[in-house]
């Protein structure tokens, strides 16, 4: 998509970009931010930010129904329930780029 718009308006630069990582999904954010200039380097994200929102894991009691904070998957609810649905926190996405026309 980013190369058919360049063709359509010129080349562009990705000036910034920014993600949602959940607590439990598995990544590290200190070490995405780590990587992600070693890893844009000689690209069209060259230069470009990186922000990271940091999504806090939720999840209900399939039990009781109760909502609670969770730090891993296997979490239990104060009423001693195990099956916990995961109501956030698993998120790895892009939540928007910001392009420029160079």
């Amino acid at each position: 998509m980013v190369a058919a718009v360049a063709d359509t308006v010129g080349p562009l630069r990705v000036v910034r970009v920014h993600l949602q990582i959940g607590a439990l999904a598995g990544v590290v954010p200190d070490a995405l931010r780590f990587c992600f200039e070693a890893c844009v380097r000689d690209t069209s994200l060259a230069n470009a930010s990186l922000e990271i929102d940091e999504v806090p894991a939720r999840g209900r009691c399939k039990g009781c129904g109760a909502e609670l904070a969770m730090s891993s998957l296997l979490d239990e609810c104060a009423c001693g329930g195990m099956e916990i649905e995961v109501l956030a926190g698993q998120e790895l996405r892009i939540k928007d780029v910001e392009v420029e026309v160079q």
